[in-house]
């Protein structure tokens, strides 16, 4: 005889939350049949740990170097992506060190009037599927778009100089497509 497991709300929010580096929000608890009071006595009993309003850390989840930025990322509803300098870093294009978090977010939140966390920058854009990937557990512009995106945006040309370069030299983004990148970029100092 063939025993089956019944799946928990703890197990859910586990599968949830690892492809998350371990966080999640306090909607895909609720989703996952983990109510309120339940979370809150996770959090008193030191199995869940409280990172902001509505995100949570699975305590004993191993930690990992993107857990910063899926913790915007959540903040953001799952609807930002990882751009401009940010991307940047993730795909090690140029030698860019970011000292803030660069997300993408669609083009209506103009209009909401939001507590932006420290260390955030927000951009408006509609993005397209096919100019969205994905670096670990984290949504990220593809290069092509990254590159574009810090042309547009004026990061400083020797950094978009030397992530055009390498992102040539990696395959990352066709021939054709470097070549206009690179005519719009203004001119390098080095």
């Amino acid at each position: 005889m063939t025993l089956t497991r019944r799946t928990t709300s703890w197990d859910k929010l586990f599968q949830a939350a690892e492809g998350q580096a371990g966080l999640f929000t306090a909607e895909q608890a609720e989703r996952a049949g983990l109510y309120r009071q339940l979370l809150r006595r996770y959090v008193e009993h030191g199995r869940v740990r409280r990172l902001r309003r509505g995100i949570y850390r699975v305590v004993h989840f191993p930690t990992t170097e993107h857990e910063a930025l899926t913790e915007l990322w959540l903040w953001t509803g799952r609807v930002g992506v990882l751009s401009h300098e940010t991307a940047l870093s993730l795909y090690d294009l140029s030698d860019v060190l970011p000292r803030r978090v660069h997300v993408t977010v669609p083009t209506n939140w103009r209009q909401r009037r939001l507590r932006i966390p420290t260390g955030l920058v927000l951009h408006y854009a509609a993005l397209g599927r096919s100019e969205r990937g994905w670096v670990g557990p984290v949504p990220v512009t593809t290069p092509e778009r990254t590159l574009m995106d810090c042309v547009r945006d004026h990061v400083a040309p020797d950094l978009v100089a030397q992530a055009i370069a390498q992102a040539g030299e990696r395959g990352l983004v066709s021939g054709a497509r470097l070549a206009e990148i690179q005519r719009m970029a203004p001119e390098s100092d080095g």
